[in-house]
């Protein structure tokens, strides 16, 4: 049955008014008169004291791109955390220097910040996006929802979004499918997943974040089945269907996954949670989603790793190149789970076996456990989410994009976060250990003008331009060969590398690093290379290692420079590959197929519009290498409000 303990209110109006009682609405009022008037008289004290304090400080200051920079563009910038204190992952972007002290912002113009926005990447029109929710194929249809604040460029107020497409590419914006309009979801509509029935009729299960800021979940659905674009939502006027169980804290209890069904005819899903600081994943049975059972044990559990968010659990063919249904199981399957770890906001998964009986899952490798090993993305990648997709018979991936410059700037341009290209996922039978990331192939129609190089020797400490235009948006796919006789040559050596800890693209080691300059000036003050660095241990073997460094991506102080990056596997016989997406300010690259993927936000002030260059480089000390690109210039995708007459339905 479902859990009525007396601590949860319960609530004061039936329907789905999206402006609730009109005594609610009248009470702010007084509220924000009281604050107005407070800040008023905090602001004329100011007034005073800046008066008192003279002009010191006052300056104006030109700028290398030209434009002037005022008093009032140049303040600080103070971090401000949004998401723990009401119990979710931290949402700001709070990378700032050394114990985040105060910084100058940016003083960033339009011409900037407008070439910042992507052309095919998915995101709302203005304000702040974050993880992606309910993705399903319906009716002709592929549905995408998202976290969204309507009112502002930073998380909070969060409803959900709701887009279509007819190919993952191209979307159309339509009215907010759920607002936060009952007392089980007033402080919060989060994180949902859409579950397709034998039917074909849909549920949602989503978590609300009560009056009280408790974590519960919660059951939509669809008003009118025969709709194809799902515009109406029915929230069950029984929510919530599900609370925190006992040993659960109130804030510890999120993002219920899609549901599979067992051999007994059930309906099973997990949903994220910790006990104390190891993170696990509870699992219920229902047969109706309405009523559920909490099942002894967990799916999964790994100490140390913290709170769980967005945690996904599907099944891959270890035999055959496409999707499974999230109900398949059986000898030919393994079972992946994925949890998003609030405490540094990075998606893990680990691959292993799933035991229907007891509700569990054990992984093939536990050195590579869930939150301990692999990771879908080694760059700014949070809160991803599959869905099967029927139509194509594949499991497509969806990740959220966040920003990393500062939130003032979002302020600014009037938007924060991006989706990242839909992916295709499947298991990669040449290791046992990865997956295989790949964008989806619709993107490949929005290709244009090709440019081929092929077998372009560059020289150790050389770098080699690549005339192909504006280099905002494109698809590049690429592989290199390295040196043959620099490989057996160079001595090994006991020092571990990392991409993170290492200088970037100018430590040199003698096979290593080379790959290509993304958003580039063409005086190399702003560059993003992506790239290979091979090291080779004292007992010869050799190890690849695969990064991005943002550490000169803009002269702008107030954006994150991190290098990101991981060993990627090459197995003997294969070449070096690497694909790269660019569109504007975020750069996806992908190599050995999609074993390791790097997804980051780049914020250049020189090397924009026409001004961004392409170039290879090789900055190894020994080895050559050879490098076959086809590169592609991409056109924008149609990403707008649905029309009103439905004449495209």
């Amino acid at each position: 049955m479902v859990d009525t303990r007396p601590f949860l209110p319960v609530s004061s109006h039936a329907g789905s008014d999206p402006n609730g009682p009109s005594e609610n609405r009248r009470k702010p009022m007084r509220l924000q008169l009281s604050i107005f008037f407070v800040l008023l008289t905090v602001g004329f004290f100011a007034a005073l004291l800046t008066s008192n304090n003279g002009s010191d400080n006052g300056f104006v200051k030109e700028k290398e791109h030209g434009s002037l920079a005022s008093p009032s563009s140049e303040k600080q910038l103070r971090p401000v955390s949004r998401g723990p204190a009401v119990g979710v992952s931290e949402k700001s972007n709070r990378l700032f220097p050394k114990d985040n002290e105060n910084q100058l912002a940016y003083p960033w113009n339009n011409s900037m910040l407008s070439w910042q926005r992507t052309a095919f990447h998915f995101q709302p029109e203005k304000n702040w996006m974050n993880d992606p929710n309910g993705p399903l194929f319906y009716k002709g249809w592929y549905h995408f929802f998202y976290q969204y604040n309507p009112h502002a460029a930073v998380w909070g107020d969060i409803v959900w979004g709701h887009a279509v497409s007819k190919d993952l590419i191209h979307w159309l914006h339509l009215p907010l499918a759920m607002v936060a309009d009952r007392w089980y979801d007033k402080n919060g509509v989060w994180t949902g997943s859409a579950t397709i029935l034998p039917d074909g009729k849909v549920v949602m299960l989503y978590t609300g974040s009560t009056t009280e800021n408790v974590q519960v979940q919660n059951l939509a659905y669809p008003a009118d089945h025969s709709d194809p674009l799902l515009i109406n939502w029915v929230k069950y006027s029984g929510n919530p269907v599900l609370v925190p169980p006992p040993g659960i804290l109130d804030k510890d209890f999120r993002d219920p996954t899609t549901a599979w069904l067992t051999s007994e005819g059930k309906w099973r899903i997990t949903i994220g949670s910790k006990i104390n600081k190891t993170g696990i994943a509870l699992v219920y049975d229902t047969k109706d989603f309405i009523n559920y059972e909490l099942l002894d044990g967990v799916l999964h559990a790994v100490p140390g790793t913290g709170m769980w968010e967005c945690v996904d659990f599907f099944p891959v063919s270890k035999t055959e190149e496409n999707g499974l249904d999230t109900s398949v199981n059986g000898p030919s399957v393994k079972h992946v789970v994925k949890a998003s770890l609030d405490d540094d906001r990075h998606d893990y998964y680990s691959i292993g076996t799933y035991h229907e009986k007891n509700g569990t899952w054990i992984p093939d490798e536990p050195k590579i456990d869930v939150g301990i090993g692999l990771r879908y993305d080694y760059g700014i990648y949070y809160a991803a989410k599959t869905f099967y997709d029927q139509n194509k018979n594949r499991r497509v991936l969806w990740g959220w994009i966040g920003e990393s410059d500062s939130e003032a700037a979002d302020m600014q341009k009037g938007w924060a976060s991006v989706q990242s290209i839909p992916r295709t996922i499947l298991f990669d039978k040449k290791t046992g250990t990865h997956l295989l990331q790949w964008p989806v192939e619709e993107i490949e129609s929005l290709r244009l003008k090709s440019y081929e190089f092929n077998q372009v020797k560059v020289q150790a400490g050389s770098v080699v331009p690549l005339d192909v235009g504006p280099a905002t948006q494109l698809d590049i796919i690429a592989e290199y060969e390295i040196d043959k006789e620099a490989l057996e040559k160079t001595t090994g050596s006991n020092v571990t590398f990392s991409c993170s800890s290492s200088g970037g693209a100018v430590e040199r080691g003698a096979l290593g690093p080379f790959g290509l300059l993304m958003l580039a000036d063409e005086s190399l003050s702003e560059q993003t290379p992506v790239y290979f660095y091979i090291a080779k241990g004292s007992d010869g073997k050799l190890k690849t290692f695969f990064c991005n460094d943002q550490s000169r991506s803009s002269v702008a102080s107030d954006v994150n420079k991190q290098i990101y990056g991981n060993l990627v596997p090459v197995l003997e016989g294969e070449k070096l590959s690497l694909r790269v997406l660019v569109d504007h300010s975020i750069v996806e690259s992908f190599a050995q197929g999609g074993r390791t993927v790097i997804t980051s936000r780049v914020y250049p002030t020189k090397a924009i519009y026409g001004a961004a260059k392409l170039f290879l480089f090789n900055n190894a000390t020994e080895a050559s290498v050879s490098a076959s690109l086809r590169i592609w210039q991409m056109n924008s995708a149609f990403i707008r409000p649905y029309p009103n007459d439905k004449e495209s339905q």
